[in-house]
């Protein structure tokens, strides 16, 4: 295990080498210890497509703009643009709370709450 750059937790070398982020190091050819094994010449892997998935692509973000305008927002949603609307710090605070309960993690959660936030100001801009 290695500590990986972009967070304080451990991540396996090999991933974060296929995604181009750090190089795992040199093997020492002992059996034990840190970078036990076998010294091998390093290949340099072509990254896997699933690392691809999630990505925004200008396709995909254009049919997930034609599908909130046809189908609108969930019912939740719309209780979280109400509390967005008062525009207070608890009611900012419970939103997230709503998203929270709703979609189960922190994370997912604020990235809600923002997502919401910024349909409230297109909202004000439109009219």
């Amino acid at each position: 295990w290695l500590k990986c750059s972009s967070h304080s937790r451990p991540c396996k070398g090999y991933i974060q080498a296929a995604m181009g982020k750090t190089a795992k190091p040199e093997r020492s050819g002992l059996a034990a210890g840190l970078n036990k094994g076998f010294i091998v010449t390093r290949r340099e892997m072509a990254p896997k497509p699933s690392y691809a998935k999630g990505r925004k692509s200008q396709r995909n973000g254009l049919i997930k703009e034609v599908i909130r305008e046809v189908v609108g927002f969930a019912p939740y949603e719309r209780r979280m643009i109400e509390l967005l609307k008062i525009g207070s710090a608890s009611t900012f605070k419970r939103a997230l709370k709503l998203a929270k309960k709703r979609l189960g993690t922190h994370k997912r959660g604020k990235k809600k709450r923002d997502e919401m936030s910024e349909a409230v100001a297109a909202m004000r801009r439109k009219g």
